[in-house]
């Protein structure tokens, strides 16, 4: 299988990887700003359009050539059976790669399915009320749906259905006068293949960057619940608590932390899950090829379709994606905007320091990282809510995204949208449609003056 073009490139430069200078070079070394050290010794100094593909820096030998090895898995496009490579698309699905969603391992594209000018990014998850026994109460599957509309199918076979957005806009103001837009999503889900149940719960999803991953996962537990609230017991109404979710290897509940609502425990699931619901690729872990037991199968016995081997390159690659350095750290205006965002509780929940434990890959042991996350669920209000729970997770909270790399997010995609269904085009618009345990920082925002809210923008832009 041929590597793609970026693989070829880390395969040239590899042996002088760690020695460049310009800003697509190395990782920290002991004479850089440790405010600039993102991802501690997993930080690379790259602020160009591929920021968020690097290695961590200190990866060679064996580990490197398994990092090149699921870089390749996660670029593979998969089609339809037979084939000899990249076999078992579908039937239904709503991405043919890792990369359709994640381009350049950052965020996804607004959009469902062909409709679009360009294929979108975007998913639908769909449950009915009520808690699955089977996976000790997470999302009730509809039946011939499953947990997840394919809206997009193989020659043959009809999508699940078609989703069209549409936004009408709302102008708002600033205590100071000075107006600013939100825009509002609707979605229609139409053409269904056979009729949606009247009692069906949806949840839009735009893909959130991947970077970092591997750090996230190697925060002890005990410090992400050191950090849960549920009662409010200190008064200052953020309350984060975490989520219980279902392992399907160990077959516990076990705490969830990635994902937006922190539904799946590690990356590893949440790769094999990606595969099975993005692509309909059977694996190990997913081998069955029903929606829901329901029609839309497969033909082909060739299930599962990759195997365990592939599952853990791409889980590899994801974990080792090493983390965008912070910059402008002495910016007068950047550290102005840093003040604003301690000075509004902005850093209850997007915690900007947390300490990795113990991990098999150096680089990712006992690490201070700033990745300005709890990995908690909270309230974020009834003009966030999607309305449908997720293990533990009700239909008002969300999951702290990192903010890490988020200044670099236009650099990287283009143009950009942020919260979980991309309904935001700008840094100021994501933090005045926060609510709930929020409410308080976004008036807080609201209140402030022109030139303050330009320092909190010119901070988050240098993260």
């Amino acid at each position: 299988m041929a590597l793609p073009r970026k693989s070829i490139l880390y395969s040239i430069l590899l042996g002088v990887l760690t020695q460049c200078s310009d800003d697509r070079g190395l990782g920290p070394t002991p004479a850089e700003d440790d405010r600039a050290l993102s991802g501690g010794a997993a930080t690379v100094f790259d602020a160009s359009s591929l920021a968020f593909e690097n290695p961590i820096p200190s990866l060679a030998g064996m580990e490197m050539d398994r990092f090149l090895a699921g870089d390749a898995a996660f670029a593979q496009v998969f089609v339809t059976a037979p084939a000899e490579v990249g076999h078992g698309l579908g039937p239904v699905f709503n991405q043919t790669s890792c990369v359709g969603c994640h381009a350049r391992d950052g965020r996804g594209r607004e959009g469902f399915g062909d409709t679009a000018p360009f294929v979108g990014s975007m998913l639908m998850r769909v449950s009915l009320p009520g808690a699955n026994p089977a996976v000790l109460g997470g999302p009730q599957p509809v039946p011939g749906f499953g947990e997840q509309i394919g809206d997009r199918a193989v020659f043959g076979v009809a999508p699940e259905a078609r989703i069209d957005v549409t936004y009408f806009e709302e102008t708002r103001h600033f205590a100071d006068g000075a107006e600013y837009v939100l825009r509002f999503p609707v979605y229609d889900i139409v053409e269904t293949y056979q009729p949606l149940p009247g009692d069906a719960l949806f949840s839009p999803r735009m893909a959130p960057p991947v970077f970092g991953r591997g750090l996230l996962e190697a925060i002890p537990e005990e410090a992400i619940l050191a950090l849960a609230d549920p009662g409010d017991s200190n008064g200052d109404g953020i309350s984060g608590r975490p989520n219980r979710v279902y392992n399907f290897r160990t077959r516990q509940t076990e705490l969830g932390r990635f994902g937006l609502k922190a539904n799946n425990p590690d990356l590893l699931q949440q790769v094999a899950g990606a595969y099975h619901q993005d692509m309909g690729i059977t694996s190990p872990y997913f081998p069955e090829e029903s929606t829901a037991g329901q029609p839309q199968m497969d033909e082909h016995q060739d299930d599962p379709e990759i195997g365990q081997e592939t599952l853990d390159i791409n889980t590899f690659y994801v974990r080792t994606l090493a983390v965008p350095a912070r910059r402008n750290i002495d910016d007068p205006q950047a550290l102005r905007g840093e003040g604003v965002f301690a000075a509004a509780q902005c850093s209850g929940c997007h915690i900007p320091t947390l300490r990795t434990g113990h991990h098999e890959i150096a680089a990712l042991s006992n690490q201070t990282i700033h990745p300005y996350t709890d990995l908690l669920l909270h309230d974020m209000g009834a003009e966030l809510a999607d309305d449908r729970p997720d293990f533990e997770a009700d239909g008002r909270e969300w999951r702290t995204p990192p903010l890490w790399g988020i200044g670099l997010t236009a650099t990287v995609n283009g143009i950009p949208a942020y919260l979980h269904d991309g309904r935001a085009r700008t840094l100021m618009e994501a933090i005045m449609f926060h609510g709930g345990e929020a409410e308080t920082a976004r008036e807080f925002v609201r209140q402030l003056d022109r030139s303050d809210r330009e320092a909190l923008v010119a901070f988050l832009q240098s993260l």
